[in-house]
């Protein structure tokens, strides 16, 4: 039987959607003897992925203190442990590590760079008077780690070269300080220059692409819009083809690019990158998963100005763009997983006052409205909070000129600022950081960010842990990382 071309592709995602399904069909078996759940846990860059995992992990075997997870606050939960993931290729999360860069160096874990997973076993007694008579319940939860730019990349599976540079272009306009040198180089090129003699170009021009996006995310632009996001997370692909191309300026060319040209010989790299980083991650990892959670540096963008919240805005979009929320039927979710469940959660709400908590959960929420109106049409459980998965200041009130108003009491970071006072990483101070304003879209308004009277959120150094009497040592503390675990695992644990 000859296949032509149109049908070798149908016949080849026919292929792969069963090879899926027969995985999904043998993780179902499995979940017969030992129910499991896999859990993504992502965010765009310095979000906390790290350490809200390490934390989660850490409370539930050490028993911590999460008095709104009822499966750990009434005592069901008999013990939590690691064990070997199921998945083999794929490296292991490094949690031990990780828990003694935050307890022993008081100092945060280094950001996710690629897909890592663990698998926690929690061992419980049913709510139900029934069940428990039936023994003991086990749970897997298998913990999918991976960055949040990477989903941003999902999108361009469905978009063409054309399409990718235009709207890159598109964005890099609106930066000029951010992308002048990169529009320098591209406004020398031709893209029908000659592919034989235009590969020094191509590398040319990706490379200042790459330093474009990597200026974009720094700290003080806080830019969320980054793909393709593999570019600045290479891995052992650094210097492939697939990940050495950039936009081109195509208004003046064809709908098609002429063979053997630069143009042609960006857009065989694009489809490169699409088939082999962004699929693969989508097939082995993305479409596995049955819960979610986003983890968004909101005070971050905030910061960074109202462009940074209008990015971060269409950012969240696009990632929750990249679900296929909904519940399906019985034998449906044998055959593919479907996620049901997504938390947003705004991180480090430890920086604020707790007066402002739930300001700052109203500002992801509106960030995130319109995304989480189409999940939740679609069927899925959607939920948005603010949390701390490590909480590294203290509420306290200080008096400053006769009047006594709210501050945070912690270790800043060292180089953090506030006005003319530099932190050395040593010592403890009270900080007052400002109130966010009442009504949310407040800070979506163009200038916004920049003219909000006296917001200025820094970082803290991880706390000092507290001992018992009995010179215990106490879990890491949080804040509302219990009512996270309750929405991703209570009707599992119930």
């Amino acid at each position: 039987m000859v296949l032509r071309r149109s049908n070798l592709s149908t016949f080849n995602s026919f292929l792969s959607d069963t090879r899926s399904a027969l995985e999904s069909l043998a993780d179902s078996a499995g979940d017969m003897v030992t129910p499991s759940v896999r859990l993504g846990v992502t965010g765009l860059s310095r979000a906390g992925k790290t350490v809200f995992i390490s934390a989660l992990v850490h409370n539930l075997i050490k028993g911590g203190r999460l008095p709104l997870f009822p499966a750990a606050a009434d005592g069901r939960i008999g013990r939590a442990y690691l064990q070997p993931q199921p998945d083999d290729a794929v490296p292991r999360f490094d949690y031990e590590t990780h828990v003694r860069t935050l307890i022993e160096k008081r100092l945060w874990p280094d950001s996710t760079y690629q897909v890592s997973e663990l698998r926690l076993t929690i061992e419980y007694e049913s709510a139900c008077y029934l069940q428990r008579k039936l023994g003991r319940g086990k749970l897997h939860l298998d913990i999918v780690d991976y960055p949040g730019e990477w989903l941003l990349d999902l999108p361009l599976l469905n978009q063409s070269y054309r399409e990718f540079s235009a709207a890159a272009l598109e964005r890099a306009r609106k930066h000029p300080k951010l992308a002048g040198p990169f529009l320098d180089v591209l406004a020398t090129i031709d893209p029908e220059n000659a592919e034989e003699t235009a590969e020094q170009q191509a590398s040319s021009l990706s490379e200042a692409f790459k330093v474009y996006l990597a200026n974009c995310r720094e700290e003080e632009n806080a830019l969320s819009m980054l793909p393709p996001g593999r570019f600045l997370m290479p891995g052992d692909m650094a210097g492939s083809p697939a990940l050495t191309f950039a936009p081109l300026d195509l208004s003046g060319n064809g709908s098609k690019p002429r063979p053997g040209t630069l143009h042609a010989m960006m857009e065989r790299r694009y489809d490169s990158y699409k088939k082999h980083v962004i699929k693969p991650f989508f097939e082995n990892h993305f479409a596995k998963l049955d819960r979610q959670i986003v983890l968004v540096d909101t005070l971050q963008a905030i910061n960074a100005g109202s462009d940074a919240v209008e990015d971060l805005n269409k950012a969240l979009s696009q990632i929750l763009g990249a679900f296929k929320p909904g519940k399906a039927s019985w034998l449906f979710s044998i055959l593919s997983r479907r996620i049901d469940k997504i938390l947003f959660a705004a991180t480090k709400a430890d920086h604020l006052h707790s007066d402002d908590h739930d300001r700052l959960q109203g500002l992801l929420r509106k960030l995130v409205e319109d995304a989480i109106n189409r999940a939740e049409f679609a069927g899925a459980d959607v939920d948005v909070l603010a949390l701390a998965s490590v909480r590294a200041t203290r509420q306290a009130s200080v008096n400053h000129d006769g009047e006594t108003i709210p501050a945070l009491l912690g270790t800043p970071l060292p180089g953090e600022f506030i006005e003319e006072t530099r932190f050395d990483g040593e010592e403890e101070a009270a900080v007052f950081p400002g109130d966010l304003p009442d009504n949310p879209e407040d800070l979506l308004e163009e200038g916004a960010a920049e003219t909000e009277a006296g917001l200025r959120f820094i970082r803290f150094r991880p706390p000092k842990l507290e001992k018992t009497a009995e010179g215990i040592t106490l879990s890491l503390p949080h804040i509302r990382l219990d009512r996270a675990l309750e929405f991703l695992l209570g009707d599992k644990l119930a």
